[in-house]
């Protein structure tokens, strides 16, 4: 983990989303940059580069039973994301490994390079129940280190093969490089895609979520998925009160008008670390609105930042939350869009997929 607690100098995180690199939760300990009096404070340092580790997980679908989602089971072919999304709900997992929710979660990073053998293992096992799988639910399978991993496309590969549905939800463009793969499960009612926008103005994508696709190339995404057949939504997500919540209509009538057939929008959540390293950048990167974007984001989430019960993690409350509520309604109705369940995907094709171990059949 990178030394300290106190914030990392800008030159060093250029191009990152979180400013420090504080102790997870579990950490009986933390450390504290100290001046020894020979200016090692005042040093530029190294830009911080990403390190990633291969993780040898032993099984890769992971189940819930939320109520608030509408899936039961997920694959996350990594853990930690270089997408660097300063809001990102899934930061305080890196806690759980002994590594700080802030820098750590986008340099730190994990891949799981045998998930699509796992994953394979698991569909063959006899009586398992098809059921779609989510991708996207945690890290982002389409961030940066896929280009040279491809964990996310060995996924697909297996899903294909045992003709299996999936959904996705990504905020890169990297996702049309698996395009054939996802047109013609989609011809079969196999696959979607969802795109994740928060905002549409460029710079202020750069601060939320510098290394994430910039959002004239998520609609590019959205262009391309739909041309092939793949039917594609656009999630509004998170909106952000105070400051990108105006942007809801728009962002819906952009992916409407590229190709997108779903729609869905979630308000900002700040679990756990979230809370701390959201502040702080709003702190430095918005001082004018940091009051006024908590203040909204409490009187939705009963006077916290976060509410974190089943049934209403994913909601608000409020008058203000209400309207909000009801200006997505009207705008996804105006555009023709439907909500993110949509159709439903086909799992009576499953066919439980050959076992890396098997044998080929004599006459295969």
């Amino acid at each position: 983990m990178l030394d300290g607690t106190s914030q990392i100098k800008p030159q060093q995180r250029r191009g990152r989303g979180a400013h420090s690199n504080a102790a997870g939760r579990y950490e009986r300990h933390t450390r504290q940059g100290l001046d020894d009096g020979w200016g090692t404070l005042d040093a530029e340092g190294e830009a911080l580069r990403t390190h990633v580790t291969v993780d040898a997980a032993r099984r890769v679908i992971t189940r819930n039973n939320s109520p608030d989602i509408p899936f039961d089971r997920s694959v996350n072919p990594y853990r930690g994301c270089e997408h660097g999304c300063v809001y990102c709900y899934a930061r305080p997992s890196h806690a759980h490994l002994g590594l700080s929710p802030g820098l750590d979660f986008e340099t730190r990073l994990f891949a799981k390079a045998d998930a699509a053998a796992r994953l394979r293992a698991e569909l063959a096992r006899p009586g398992y129940v098809c059921a779609p799988i989510a991708f996207g639910t945690n890290t982002d399978p389409y961030q940066p280190i896929e280009r040279d991993w491809r964990v996310m496309r060995g996924c697909l590969e297996v899903l294909a093969e045992a003709r299996h549905p999936v959904t996705i939800t990504t905020k890169s463009h990297l996702v049309t490089r698996d395009v054939d793969l996802l047109a013609a499960m989609a011809a079969d009612g196999l696959a979607k895609v969802a795109i994740s926008i928060t905002t549409l103005d460029h710079r202020l994508a750069r601060g939320l979520e510098p290394r994430a696709s910039t959002p004239g190339r998520r609609l590019a995404a959205i262009e391309t998925l739909a041309a092939a057949g793949v039917p594609v939504g656009v999630m509004v997500a998170p909106v952000i009160p105070a400051l990108t919540d105006h942007e809801v209509e728009a962002i819906l009538a952009a992916g409407a008008r590229a190709g997108a057939v779903e729609a869905g929008w979630i308000l900002l959540r700040l679990p756990g670390e979230v809370a701390g390293l959201f502040r702080d950048w709003l702190a430095e990167d918005m001082p004018d609105r940091a009051r006024r974007v908590l203040n909204r984001l409490r009187e939705a989430r009963g006077g916290r930042d976060n509410d974190p019960r089943f049934g209403h993690r994913f909601r608000g409350e409020g008058p203000a939350y209400e309207l909000l509520a009801q200006r997505a309604d009207r705008a996804r109705a105006r555009l023709g869009l439907k909500g993110r369940a949509g159709p439903g995907l086909r799992c009576d094709l499953f066919q439980s997929p050959r076992a890396a171990s098997d044998q080929l059949d004599l006459f295969g």
